[in-house]
């Protein structure tokens, strides 16, 4: 006979748990990192083996799993539930928390799961994830760890960090709407300058592509991605400031006509320095023609006192340039462009950085 829950834990200590738990999930905004929290959080607070995270497809009426189990973590997640369908699709359809000691005898459980995840569901606790009246999920706990059998007082735990991750996903979310926004601003922005330059259509998607995969290669994480991604994306948008009879030249510019391009990083900097979002990214996009010996502008900075966002955008801008044809002269072909950059290294680039683009170049020419 299987023990019941241990209660010697008083209430209060449970509550600090949960609000010591839930801090930890609300210390972030990126959603995957949220979903992966949540599981944690769950399986610790439930003293479990795992947990699980269904998310509610509102267009299909289904849940899917999220955050799988197992090897076969992936064949998971290719399952869906319709409402109704299983323990979680009995929770999620009647929005009431499902306590099930033994799997084996409850005959809403849905064994494919464990038949792709090679898991053994053997008893399990599952509450609906409800923000403001609407579904969002369910979230599971998973064969308790000390033999003990789920009661009232671990549903009504559950369901308080259930509230908990509900505020956390809709936090997430909010903060991905805006920030795909803000993004989606600043490309048209963007885009806006590059239609002025008839000659430069897809520049600045193709240097996102370029820069991004060669921070990758480099070990950048997610956030410093994302503010590459938007270096990437505002590096030329000091050309607004740019004469049109300079900008839309078909031919090489004079000495005096490149000093004025030249100045395009600091008109940049002066557009966008009151934005106070954008101040992360002002000093990639303003010293991105810095050259690491030192004869670059508008600063003349050298080596790793240029920052390495302005690194990773110098080495893309200048491919997209050579690759590029222009009404005087064609463009150069891919190996005379890739030959320029290893001469160049270690004078007008970083090293570390050309061979990092050569190599994030040669993965995005692969056939996918």
């Amino acid at each position: 006979m299987k023990k019941t829950a241990n209660t010697s834990e008083p209430k209060v200590e449970q509550l600090l748990k949960v609000m010591e738990l839930s801090k930890v999930l609300n210390s972030t905004l990126e959603q995957e990192e949220v979903y992966h929290r949540a599981i944690q959080v769950a399986t610790d607070l439930m003293r479990c083996e795992v947990g699980s995270l269904l998310l509610y497809d509102k267009d299909a009426g289904e849940l899917f799993f999220h955050v799988a189990l197992g090897e076969k973590g992936e064949a998971v997640k290719a399952i869906r539930l319709k409402m109704g369908e299983g323990i979680a699709g009995w929770v999620a359809r009647n929005r009431t928390p499902a306590v099930v000691n033994d799997t084996s005898q409850d005959p809403r459980f849905f064994s494919k799961a464990d038949s792709h995840s090679g898991f053994v569901t053997r008893n399990v606790i599952c509450v609906p994830i409800l923000r403001k009246g609407r579904l969002l999920g369910v979230l599971q706990a998973i064969n308790r760890h000390d033999g003990t059998l789920f009661n009232k007082d671990d549903v009504a735990l559950f369901s308080s960090l259930a509230d908990q991750v509900a505020i956390a996903l809709e936090n997430a979310a909010l903060y991905a709407e805006l920030r795909e926004t803000f993004i989606s601003t600043a490309e048209a922005m963007a885009e806006a300058i590059e239609m002025r330059d008839p000659y430069t259509g897809g520049h600045i998607k193709r240097v996102q592509e370029y820069a991004v995969a060669t921070g990758m290669e480099l070990g950048l994480d997610g956030e410093e991605l994302e503010l590459l991604r938007l270096v990437a994306i505002l590096h030329d948008i000091g050309k607004i400031g740019v004469d049109d009879s300079i900008l839309k030249k078909p031919g090489p510019l004079t000495p005096e006509e490149a000093k004025i391009m030249q100045e395009h990083p600091v008109h940049g900097e002066k557009i966008l320095e009151h934005i106070k979002a954008l101040r992360f990214a002002l000093p990639g996009m303003m010293h991105h023609h810095e050259r690491v010996d030192g004869k670059g502008y508008p600063s003349g900075l050298s080596g790793d006192a240029i920052p390495l966002h302005a690194r990773i955008i110098a080495v893309a801008d200048t491919y997209d340039a050579m690759t590029s044809d222009r009404p005087y002269r064609k463009g150069l072909s891919r190996q005379t462009a890739l030959d320029e950059i290893h001469r160049c290294s270690s004078t007008q680039f970083d090293p570390a950085v050309a061979d990092a683009f050569c190599k994030a170049l040669a993965k995005l020419d692969q056939p996918s």
